[in-house]
C-alpha cells in the first residue's frame, strides 16, 4: 500500500510539474524556455542516440563514486561508534571538515589527480562519504546499552556485535544519508562534468547546448540530469523499504 501511494503521488508529481512548466513557457514565450510538449518529444528520441552515451557515463561516475563512499564511510562509522574513546579524538576533527562545501576542493583533486573520472568521482565520493559516516556513527553509538550487554552475556565478542547488532541497526541510516545525498552528488557531478571532459550530462548541458544556443537540447540534457537523480532516489528508497520490512519481520 506504501508503494502505490508512492507511485501515485510521484506520478501526480510529475504531472504538476510538467503543467507549471507549459504554463511558465506560455507566459514567457521566448526561446529561452521551450514547451515541454517541444522537448519532451525531443528528449524521448535524443535519449537512445548521444544523450544517452552522456547518461550512461554520468551514470557510472555516481554509481561509482556511491559505491566506493558506502565501503569506507560504513565501516568506519560503525567503528567509531563501537569506539568512545576514538570517537572523542576525531570527533573535532570531523565537525569542521563537514560543515565545508566540499565542492571548493575540486581544483586541488584536479592538480593532486589529473583532470580525469577519478577525480570526479573522488569528489562526490568525498561529499556522500561524510553523509554516511556522521549518520552512520551517530546511530551506532546510540544504540540501547542494554541490547549489547544482552548479546554480550550469550559470548558475542566484538566481530559478532559488529555483524549481528551494530550492522544491521546501521544499514537504515546508511541508506538514508544515500538517499539524501543524492541530490548533493547529482549537482556537484553536473559542476565536475562542465569542463575537460568529453562526455557527462554538464557537458551536454553546457557546453554542446547552452553555448551554442540550443535551448530546447539543453532542456533534454536538464531533463536527463533530473532522471539520474530522480531514479537514483527512488532506487535507493525501494531498498530502504525493503531492508526495513525484512528487519522488522526479522
Amino acid at each position: 500500500m506504501k508503494k502505490r501511494v508512492t507511485i501515485t503521488g510521484t506520478l501526480v508529481g510529475v504531472v504538476m510539474f510538467f503543467a507549471l512548466w507549459q504554463m511558465a513557457a506560455m507566459l514567457l514565450n521566448r526561446p529561452i524556455l521551450p514547451s515541454p510538449i517541444v522537448v519532451v518529444p525531443l528528449f524521448c528520441s535524443a535519449i537512445f542516440g548521444e544523450l544517452g552515451l552522456h547518461f550512461l557515463a554520468s551514470s557510472g561516475r555516481v554509481l561509482a563514486a556511491v559505491f566506493l563512499a558506502t565501503i569506507t564511510a560504513a565501516p568506519l562509522g560503525l567503528a567509531l561508534g563501537q569506539m568512545p574513546r576514538v570517537d572523542r579524538l576525531v570527533a573535532p576533527l570531523i565537525a569542521i571538515i563537514y560543515p565545508i562545501p566540499k565542492i571548493i576542493f575540486l581544483p586541488v583533486i584536479y592538480v593532486l589527480m589529473g583532470i580525469s573520472d577519478v577525480s570526479k568521482i573522488t569528489l562526490i565520493a568525498i561529499i556522500i562519504f561524510f553523509q554516511i559516516l556522521v549518520v552512520v556513527r551517530d546511530e551506532a553509538a546510540g544504540l540501547r546499552k542494554e541490547l549489547i550487554l544482552s548479546v554480550k552475556s550469550l559470548g558475542a565478542g566484538r566481530r559478532a556485535l559488529f555483524r549481528w547488532v551494530y550492522l544491521p541497526a546501521s544499514l537504515p541510516a546508511v541508506l538514508t544519508a544515500l538517499r539524501v545525498s543524492v541530490g548533493t552528488a547529482v549537482a556537484v557531478l553536473f559542476i565536475a562534468e562542465q569542463s575537460l571532459t568529453q562526455y557527462g550530462l554538464g557537458y551536454y548541458i553546457v557546453v554542446e547546448t547552452y553555448q551554442v544556443l540550443l535551448y530546447p537540447e539543453m532542456y533534454t540534457g536538464i531533463m536527463g540530469m533530473g532522471l539520474l537523480g530522480v531514479s537514483l532516489y527512488f532506487v535507493i528508497y525501494s531498498i530502504e523499504l525493503k531492508v526495513g520490512k525484512h528487519l522488522y519481520v526479522g
